[in-house]
């Protein structure tokens, strides 16, 4: 996703932005985690996710592209991996 405006987000859905700024808030309700390719524990998706208690991985390099479309995947926040479990 590259824009918060054409987005949109199923509950249960990941949020695989390439990064995110305050006009992306409102997506993090339905979200069920949060994969940013590009920031940090410092940037604004992982900062909204951790208020929102939401698993989130940052600074996955072409998550955009690699698992936007992707049935199924597997966020582990604590470990810092995201795995595609269906294809």
């Amino acid at each position: 996703m590259h824009s918060p405006e054409a987005a949109s987000l199923a509950p249960g859905d990941v949020l695989v932005p390439y990064a995110t700024d305050p006009g992306w808030t409102p997506l993090f309700a339905n979200a069920a985690a949060v994969v940013l390719e590009v920031g940090g524990t410092l940037q604004h998706g992982a900062i909204v996710a951790r208020e929102l208690g939401l698993p989130c991985v940052a600074g996955i390099e072409g998550a955009t592209t690699t698992l936007s479309n992707q049935p199924m995947i597997e966020v582990d926040a604590d470990a810092g991996t995201v795995k595609v479990i269906a294809e």
